[in-house]
């Protein structure tokens, strides 16, 4: 049990969306004092039943960030960057902009990023490229210890394929069906974050790549969530670049973040979003698609 004096206090940007809330509330069972920064104080009002400090507040606002970050042992930080920006990179510099400003006023000393596999090239890799710019603009900080966490897909992400299933009987994506990628589900990337925050136990720059349970093409995905909501027959389908844009920008997503979402998406196909260091012990995570598959397949036959 933590004594009053050990106990850290955690600032979790994020905190109502995937990777944030679920840390929040790790960290709150662990006994840590927690800060839940979001824009919507009725979204994190569960939070702060729970036990959180929670801050609403403009993410864009340095000064805002630099009083929720300043005091706490541990950051833990992403780009929470809306997909129907007019400019999509624009807005991207923008948040981190924010951020760094923030940390470097606060005095913070121990950070972890939310990143993504490919952050390690500057360019050519569409939304990838704007994490990368953070890394960067991050490591500049000088004093802060820095974590970043490089996952890639999220199985969050098919969410998004329930009501093209509903409406046109299949999966599409410009991803090329076979290709192997690694996919990865939130409650892993919160559960290495949450640790991290409680332990503090890096220095200097670190980077933790993390590839999920095992890789998975999207005809692997089709064919396993196919067979959870009664569809055994469902097909993956690979749109060219214009359709897939026009899929896009026609829910509602600016043409900004399409284009560069298909950048992305190219680079999976030509092999330059990956693993740098293999996958490993450390890198795998433990929730399979299979088991997450249920709860798309419970929202799909919620629809």
């Amino acid at each position: 049990m933590s004594t009053l004096a050990n106990t850290p206090t955690v600032t979790v940007m994020g905190a109502t969306g995937l990777t944030g809330g679920k840390i929040a509330r790790r960290l709150l069972a662990a006994g840590a004092r927690v800060r839940a920064i979001g824009r919507n104080p009725d979204k994190l009002a569960a939070l702060e039943r729970a036990g959180a400090q929670i801050l609403a507040g403009d993410g864009l606002d340095p000064a805002f960030l630099a009083r929720a970050f300043g005091g706490a042992d541990a950051v833990y930080t992403l780009l929470a960057t809306d997909r129907q920006a007019p400019d999509y990179a624009a807005r991207q510099h923008e948040e981190g902009q924010a951020i760094a400003e923030g940390l470097r006023a606060s005095g913070a000393r121990r950070v972890v990023a939310l990143s993504s596999l490919g952050a390690d090239q500057a360019e050519g890799t569409g939304v990838i490229a704007g994490l990368h710019a953070q890394e960067e603009r991050l490591k500049q900080i000088a004093g802060i210890h820095l974590l970043l966490l490089r996952p890639v897909s999220f199985f969050e992400n098919f969410y998004d394929a329930l009501g093209q299933i509903r409406e046109a009987g299949l999966m599409a994506d410009t991803v090329a069906p076979d290709i192997a990628v690694p996919m990865i589900a939130a409650e892993d990337i919160a559960e290495v974050a949450a640790q991290a925050l409680l332990a503090r136990d890096w220095s200097g720059v670190a980077v933790r790549e993390l590839l999920g349970q095992r890789d998975l093409s999207h005809n692997e995905v089709a064919r396993i969530l196919g067979e959870r909501i009664g569809k055994p027959a469902l097909a993956y389908v690979q749109l060219s670049e214009a359709d897939m844009a026009g899929v896009l920008v026609g829910a509602g997503l600016s043409p900004s973040f399409a284009g560069l979402y298909i950048e992305m998406t190219r680079a999976f196909n030509e092999g330059r979003v990956g693993p740098r260091q293999g996958r490993n012990a450390a890198n795998t995570t433990p929730t399979r698609f299979e088991d997450f598959a249920d709860e798309l397949a419970a929202a799909y036959a919620a629809m």
